[in-house]
């Protein structure tokens, strides 16, 4: 051999050698462990056959492919990186039938659909739920809790008894696409921590895009977060399109952006709760919120005599919380009663500008 071959093979193994290394140090800094030598599995699932065995079964990087069908069952992921892949609206999760029995995982004891769950010490990362429905669960249609980067894309979440699709304690989500209508409270809700009062979390960058939300009490609600963007969302036939929710903690909910929705007719009548006041006719409410942008939204046609009926309201929150700071621009807001643009309350430095709108309270404020 000559030297000049040596020398060439010597260079071919140093350049497959640094290839090998890039990879692993991409895998060890996306946050998702991988197997050595597994570059992703695929598992089936037909009719009759169960969902949870095959995300029971999965690694890292693997997806379930579900085939249409009704599958009775609550599903529980707690694995990192991977995707559960249905086939449309015609996948559909619901809840047991009749006597029919399950083994009861938390989350199918908790009466939710999909949960995706970490832990204190380490949260799920890199999930992905999609193309699936999800039906007439007691709680929620979907229940994520400890996580970090999960997507779930089109996906309809319908006649669930609390929210479709929920979080907390969680970061840097994308809710895209998506359809909830039906639900007992809120259509999509993105929250610090459920059953107690605590300070507002940063949520990554966690974005509400593209979603249709119809017939909920509520179409999204924001409540004690930070760093949202909630934008190009069909919000209609809600009690109320988007709420933003703080209470004493501090920091409380802002830094969120609310851009480009339409929110037509949220004439829906819900009761008053402990916490809240009957709600119907509400466009986008603020309480105790600060530094939010609202800008280029189309907000019409609310009608209602309830507290917080309005276009887009600034109001205080149940425990007086005012909002502070927050930007209320270039939108189209007409036909609202009581009035197209509210600030009530005692916030300050509050900005509106540039709106097309016909009525305020104050006066003064289109």
């Amino acid at each position: 051999m000559t030297k000049r071959h040596k020398n060439h093979l010597s260079l071919l193994w140093n350049r497959r050698r640094a290839g090998i290394v890039a990879v692993a140090v991409v895998a060890m800094g996306s946050g998702v462990a991988a197997a050595p030598g597994h570059h992703g599995g695929r598992h089936s699932v037909q009719p009759g056959e169960s969902i949870q065995a095959a995300v029971a079964a999965a690694r890292p990087g693997d997806t379930i492919v579900v085939a249409p069908g009704t599958y009775r069952e609550s599903v529980e992921i707690t694995t990192s990186g991977v995707t559960l892949r249905g086939s449309g609206p015609g996948t559909v999760i619901a809840p047991p039938a009749g006597t029919e029995k399950r083994a009861e995982s938390a989350c199918a004891k908790a009466g939710n659909g999909i949960c995706v769950t970490g832990t204190d010490d380490a949260d799920v990362t890199g999930v992905t739920i999609r193309s699936l429905a999800i039906s007439g669960f007691t709680k929620g249609g979907l229940w994520a809790s400890r996580t970090e980067g999960l997507t779930v894309r089109d996906v309809t979440a319908e006649k669930n008894g609390t929210w479709g699709l929920g979080q907390e304690k969680s970061t840097r989500a994308v809710f895209r696409g998506n359809t909830a209508r039906g639900n007992g409270d809120a259509g999509i809700m993105l929250t610090n921590i459920v059953g107690h009062e605590a300070a507002a979390i940063d949520s990554g960058g966690t974005v509400v895009a593209d979603n249709d939300l119809s017939d909920n009490r509520l179409g999204v609600m924001l409540k004690r977060i930070r760093n949202v963007s909630t934008h190009a969302n069909e919000i209609t036939a809600n009690c109320a399109g988007i709420f933003v929710v703080s209470d004493e903690s501090r920091p409380g909910s802002g830094d969120i952006t609310i851009r480009s929705n339409t929110i037509h007719r949220n004439n829906k009548f819900c009761a008053a709760t402990p916490r809240l006041p009957a709600i119907q006719g509400s466009g986008i409410v603020l309480t105790g919120s600060d530094a939010t942008v609202i800008k280029g939204n189309s907000v019409r046609d609310h009608k209602s005599d309830t507290l917080l009926a309005g276009g887009i309201v600034l109001a205080e929150s149940y425990v007086g919380a005012v909002n502070t700071d927050n930007v209320i621009e270039h939108n189209t807001v007409t036909g609202n009663v009581a009035a197209d643009l509210i600030d009530r309350g005692n916030g300050s430095g509050n900005t509106f500008a540039r709106n097309e709108c016909a009525s305020s309270k104050p006066a003064g404020l289109c």
